[in-house]
């Protein structure tokens, strides 16, 4: 967990007043004055939720005082801000860029989860409105019938014994590493363009050789 100095370092280090860190965080500016100027002791749902938002914005902790700008090629998203930011990326990369996007080991009801339904209704407008920019391939567990994306993606089932519910997404020569949990996600993007073709050949086999394609029994 972030301590009292490493908090005040991260947000001189983005430049950040205490008013943007509550915002990004979801906290009140008060809290957070109360925090760093040692009034209150903030409990670890509260130090997550501050951890999350300086993470989402490519800070690193190290250790018990040490923090830094990520400068690398991995970056860390946390939670439902950071599962919202990560879909943007998603988007914005897409809608410049174009090209093919590949998911596997798929469980939609997560994506409704940590965006929201109104939130997850506004990207999928915005992805609708922009699919001749790209092909979108999404593999599923065999029997879900739950397609979220059915207006701009093609579903493939894969069979039970086979699938995990740690997702992974490929786009653009970025390939995020999605793990869901009851209480948390995390997403963890590699901007690195060999990987993201490795994978999208693994997927493509994946894809054409044992994945099948939805069917009513």
């Amino acid at each position: 967990m972030p301590t009292i100095e490493q908090i005040r370092a991260a947000r001189a280090l983005l430049d950040w007043s205490q008013s943007d860190l509550a915002d990004y965080a979801g906290l009140s500016q008060t809290g957070i004055a109360r925090i760093e100027n040692g009034t209150n002791q903030p409990n670890s749902n509260t130090l997550n939720k501050i951890r999350s938002a300086f993470e989402n914005a490519d800070i690193e902790f190290l250790g018990p005082s040490g923090l830094r700008k990520k400068t690398g090629e991995i970056k860390v998203y946390r939670g439902m801000d950071g599962f919202r930011n990560f879909m943007n990326d998603v988007y914005e990369t897409i809608k410049v860029q174009g090209g093919e996007i590949r998911v596997s080991n798929v469980n939609e009801k997560n994506w409704i989860k940590w965006m929201g339904e109104t939130e997850y209704a506004s990207h999928a407008l915005k992805m609708k409105s922009i699919k001749e920019k790209f092909t979108f391939k999404i593999i599923i567990e065999e029997g879900d019938w739950f397609f979220i994306a059915n207006d701009f993606a093609e579903y493939r089932w894969f069979p039970k014994q086979l699938f995990k519910e740690q997702s992974f997404y490929a786009y653009c020569g970025k390939l995020a590493l999605i793990n869901f949990k009851s209480d948390d996600v995390e997403i963890m993007m590699l901007d690195q363009k060999d990987f993201t073709e490795s994978f999208g050949i693994l997927f493509d086999i994946a894809w054409n050789d044992v994945a099948k394609k939805p069917q009513k029994t």
